[in-house]
């Protein structure tokens, strides 16, 4: 029986992170190379179709808006893992630390005094006319002077070796359930070697994210809900998941009531108050007294006893300011502002298109860019210039010249590749990489993150969304 191998494994002109150019696995693969090579083809197969089946058991499926076939689907786990050394992450930790806590300062003075706007630091106009800046948040304090309690920033590794952070997320960050279904998976899947390997474990982000969120309240022990859309939203797997794994309650907004600026969940024993609500409804949806006010998702008056300080809400809401992708290119000057350090993670370069100049120049030069709407998510309203038609070009040259503000370009970075199993070989298949980051009164990362990839041949768009799937990230001890 045919062992697994890598003799068709094509080199090209991307970072590798299993192998360097003269194809030889680097220290941190080089166990998982001997082990699998031990492996048939025909028992590699086998562990994959054992692994959708898991998936699928365990419910791990999800909605396509977009898709007309009203099908769940899985999220592809491919079982060959990704592997991080642990000095590569434990600099990844100490900038995302940085990170957050110099966004969270940020948020604050947005809301605040916003002294970043009057030392000129970021454009004034430029937060003003953002889609998620609130401006009935200003003034907030919320508890522990904490805005973005939970954050999954996006990154990906450039073919310098050194990662990159490509996008923030800061209102609703999802996929967390993935990275730990993920992971009990794969620890069935190759138990002697994620012992050998000494991956770091990350079974205990749920007691971590519970301990984050009774932190935020003086009562003891704290009421939590976990606030879902509801059972047609593309992450609810998710929402009811983590609502499970912290022994809390699962909650629509119908479920809920405000009296005397108190929030209430309503059971068939009568009216049970809630101290903290961790949400996952978008700010616009969560309150239709103060926001939208067709929305049928959220609770009326919801925000008022937010406000008074009566319940918290994770995360925050208006936090959604520090994720559009116009600020994200400021971040290197905020964080130089409010920590007086250099950012220890890079930007990729970004062009604001609000910049009369920057925007002649994206015009100018769209088949080489990637350009993205500075408020979408999930791979919509983008367009990656080197692979799109001359009319989606136009296209996207009318939508920016009509809403400037509206778009940003950047550089078509080559995401780095991590080998994956395809019908009958293992090929290279690019992929990101989405750490969370949690910040009650401490912050905590656990050792571990989602990596996406892009299934198809050639194709640099890892979302689920557009047909991309996931690995289990495992990181080092050593």
């Amino acid at each position: 029986m045919e062992k697994v191998n890598f003799n068709h494994y094509q080199s090209a002109n991307f970072l590798d992170e299993m192998f360097d150019e003269n194809m030889k696995a680097r220290s941190h693969y080089a166990l998982f190379q001997e082990r699998i090579q031990k492996m048939s083809w025909k028992r590699l197969n086998y562990l994959q179709h054992a692994t959708d089946r898991a998936q699928l058991s365990m419910g791990m499926t999800f909605n396509v808006y977009s898709d007309n076939q009203g099908m769940e689907r899985i999220l592809h786990l491919d079982i060959i893992p990704r592997i991080i050394a642990g000095s590569d992450w434990d600099k990844l930790e100490k900038g995302l630390t940085q990170r957050i806590t110099a966004l969270n300062m940020f948020i604050a003075d947005i809301y605040g005094e916003q002294k970043v706007l009057k030392d000129k630091i970021i454009p004034k106009e430029l937060i003003l006319s953002s889609a998620t800046y609130l401006k009935q948040c200003i003034g907030l304090k919320p508890a522990e002077g904490v805005w973005c309690h939970i954050t999954g920033s996006d990154m990906i590794k450039g073919d310098d070796g050194e990662y990159y952070v490509l996008e923030d997320n800061l209102r609703c960050p999802s996929g967390v359930s993935y990275m730990l279904e993920n992971r009990e998976i794969l620890k069935r899947t190759f138990p002697e070697l994620f012992e050998k390997l000494k991956v770091r474990p990350i079974h205990n982000y749920a007691h971590y994210l519970r301990d984050m969120l009774e932190s935020l309240t003086p009562v003891s022990p704290a009421s939590l809900a976990v606030l879902t859309p509801g059972a047609y939203n593309s992450a609810y797997f998710e929402h009811a998941y983590l609502a499970q794994q912290m022994g809390a309650e699962l909650v629509e907004g119908r479920d809920l009531v405000v009296q005397n600026d108190q929030v209430f969940m309503i059971t068939t024993k009568g009216l049970k108050k809630l101290d903290v609500i961790y949400r996952r409804v978008d700010d616009d949806f969560i309150d239709p007294l103060v926001f939208n006010k067709n929305s049928m998702l959220g609770t009326p008056g919801l925000f008022e006893a937010y406000r008074k300080g009566n319940v918290v809400l994770v995360n925050a809401p208006g936090t959604g300011v520090a994720d559009d992708k116009a600020v994200y290119a400021y971040i290197p000057k905020i964080i130089k502002y409010y920590l007086g350090e250099e950012a220890i993670l890079k930007n990729v370069k970004t062009y604001i298109c609000d910049e009369p100049d920057e925007m002649k120049y994206v015009i100018e030069h769209i088949g080489e860019l990637v350009v993205k709407q500075t408020d979408a998510s999930g791979g919509y309203g983008m367009l990656i210039g080197p692979k799109s038609t001359k009319e989606e070009q136009t296209e996207f040259i009318a939508k920016i010249k009509a809403n400037p503000r509206n778009y940003i370009a950047q550089p078509m970075i080559n995401l780095s590749r991590v080998p994956t199993l395809t019908e009958d070989t293992i090929e290279g298949r690019h992929v990101d990489l989405r750490p969370y980051i949690l910040y009650g009164k401490e912050m905590k990362i656990v050792p571990g993150a989602l990596t996406r990839v892009a299934l198809k041949k050639g194709s640099i768009v890892v979302n689920s969304s557009q047909g991309g799937g996931s690995k289990d990230t495992w990181v080092l001890d050593n």
